[in-house]
């Protein structure tokens, strides 16, 4: 069975940017790739000036004008498209379930206010969502850049080092050198040592792979802060992330981690939502 990515569309320069990072990523797969574009109540008028009963003519217009201009570059694989109705991050979600979706891409215009395009205002909502490896992409982000770097942080939490196997993965496409970082958010030895246990079973699963990978230990007071720093220093080309982490008090009115991570976050983020049911063993 094919592997297929899906990526929500909706017209503005920020979805096209993540289908074009998309691309660069089923190239290196061999996958597929499905576009997802959702009809809702509030959709803008400043994407498309028709009437609403011409809105669906229209729309599959612009996607033939889509699969004319990028087909080419999937190397054979296809290049689809599905037009759906209902809530945005729902049926982008069920989309992904249904095809079995290896990885879901979409844009996000981050907490800047504006939200005239529903990729931006629904990105937090399929993050969450989403039971399958999904990656943000800010708007304006170089779409011709490959995964050559990428940071993947630890906390202490167990479901961590779930994003580890499919960060792995994606690094074997892209010959990438993995950036691990242990996050210390507290002086309890019980914790640090956990973190650093952690820490070392990537290294040594990382290594088994084939993996060129880093170590860096950060003393940190806000997770997102830090790693987005360590992140611009190495010139990053993806975070790697789980859809729940630790939280400190003094960060909760900031938001979840992830949260934080998608809205303020100039390089992609792989977000993987953890499996309870799943527990990493080193």
């Amino acid at each position: 069975m094919n592997k297929t990515l899906i990526v929500g569309i909706d017209f503005s320069d920020c979805s096209i940017n993540a289908l074009e990072h998309a691309i660069s990523i089923a190239q290196k797969a061999k996958a597929g790739i499905t576009m997802v574009w959702v009809n809702h109540l509030d959709y803008s008028k400043e994407i498309f000036s028709v009437e609403p009963k011409q809105l669906t003519t229209e729309v599959e217009h612009k996607f033939e004008e889509l699969l004319d201009k990028y087909t080419v570059k999937l190397h054979g694989f296809p290049l689809k498209y599905e037009l759906r109705k209902g809530k945005v991050y729902k049926e982008i979600c069920a989309v992904a379930d249904k095809l079995e979706a290896f990885l879901t891409v979409i844009g996000t215009h981050g907490s800047t206010g504006f939200e005239e395009f529903w990729i931006g205002s629904n990105a937090n909502r399929m993050v969450s969502s989403s039971k399958r490896p999904i990656i943000t992409i800010r708007g304006g982000v170089d779409s011709g850049r490959d995964l050559r770097t990428i940071v993947m942080p630890f906390d202490s939490t167990k479901v961590t080092r779930q994003k580890l196997p499919f960060t792995t993965l994606l690094a074997k496409y892209f010959d990438s050198e993995v950036h691990v970082l242990g996050i210390f958010t507290s002086t309890l030895d019980d914790i640090r040592y956990r973190i650093r246990n952690y820490v070392a079973q990537a290294e040594d699963y990382l290594t088994e792979n084939g993996i060129r990978h880093k170590t860096e230990f950060l003393e940190v007071d806000n997770i997102t802060d830090g790693t987005l720093e360590y992140a611009k220093k190495v010139d990053a080309n993806l975070i790697s992330i789980m859809t729940e982490q630790e939280t400190r008090t003094s960060n909760l009115w900031l938001g979840p981690f992830a949260a934080q991570m998608v809205n303020h976050s100039p390089i992609p983020v792989l977000s993987i939502h953890p499996d309870k049911y799943k527990f990493y063993n080193g």
